[in-house]
């Protein structure tokens, strides 16, 4: 199997070393980025794009796992510079239309959504592109294949490329030089079952290195999801437990935190790396995201 170039393209969101990584490959006509990431982080984009010798122009193709704005804030903007937009046809219509995603982030952001985000601009209809699932994807002699993975977000896709599998969220966040992960749970779309079947159709397609967006390559693919199934269990008992004393949203945001501090301090987790899991996946969202789902298919 051909094995071709990736370049891991660190965003330095926030001014934070492997937070968000946008995956640059290059092809005959021009180059392809897995993830656009935030528009708050495009001077990093092109800075890093000007040292392989291209401009935002050269980028033919993004392919977006799912459109939560860490991963696909600047579409719209690269769609402007003439790449094509591909996106899950649940994410679709959020990228054409942005007004209910920046709503819903400006109720959580508040007044930080343009220093976290920046300009959050449409993508142009003619640039965007839904494939279906297990519909691939042909750019030049390079070819991609989407995977339907809900459990993170309805609208989120893994690509398969070669012997890579870019996994967006659903394959967890995992910071370089730490056998550690976290699942990051927003809300609306947590669901842990679904969550569980992606997991198993990803290991059905026996990839040999996993790139999370959070961050880097991986060459033990099948540790990593073995290691967040683990992950998504223990978290799904702990809920249990902890509902069972029908917390408020603030107490669970509380426990929910002393919980993943512990377990940090437990793996010898620096304040360095922490701060890189706490802006890749913030702890307090999490918990929002486990009440919301405890609400909806929990209790009962």
């Amino acid at each position: 199997m051909a094995n071709t170039n990736i370049l891991t393209i660190d965003l330095n969101f926030q001014n934070k070393t492997q937070a968000i990584a946008s995956y640059l490959i290059r092809h005959d006509d021009g180059a392809i980025l897995v993830e656009s990431g935030p528009a708050s982080t495009l001077p990093a984009l092109e800075t890093a794009l000007a040292k392989e010798g291209l401009s935002p122009r050269h980028i033919t193709h993004v392919l977006l796992t799912h459109i939560h704005l860490d991963h696909a804030g600047a579409a719209g903007w690269l769609s402007r510079q003439g790449a094509e937009i591909y996106v899950h046809p649940n994410g679709a219509p959020h990228l054409l239309n942005p007004e209910k995603l920046i709503a819903s982030a400006t109720r959580i952001y508040g007044d930080r959504m343009d220093s976290l985000w920046g300009e959050v601009l449409p993508v142009a209809q003619s640039q965007l592109k839904v494939p279906n699932d297990a519909e691939e994807i042909v750019i030049g002699k390079l070819r991609f294949l989407p995977v339907n993975t809900p459990g993170h977000a309805e609208h989120h896709f893994a690509y398969l490329f070669e012997d890579v599998c870019f996994s967006g969220d659903v394959g967890g966040v995992r910071i370089p030089g730490f056998a550690y992960l976290r699942a990051p749970m927003p809300p609306p779309e947590l669901h842990f079952g679904r969550w569980r079947e992606s997991l198993a159709r990803l290991r059905s397609l026996k990839f040999a290195r996993i790139a999370p967006t959070h961050f880097g390559i991986f060459d033990d693919p099948v540790w990593q999801m073995d290691e967040l199934d683990k992950t998504l269990a223990a978290t799904e008992k702990w809920l249990e437990g902890v509902m069972a004393s029908d917390p408020s949203i603030e107490e669970l945001r509380g426990h929910f935190t002393d919980w993943m501090n512990n377990e940090a301090k437990e793996k010898g987790l620096s304040e360095d790396v922490l701060r890189a899991y706490s802006l890749s996946n913030p702890v307090g969202m999490s918990a929002d995201g486990l009440m919301r789902y405890w609400k909806k298919f929990g209790s009962g």
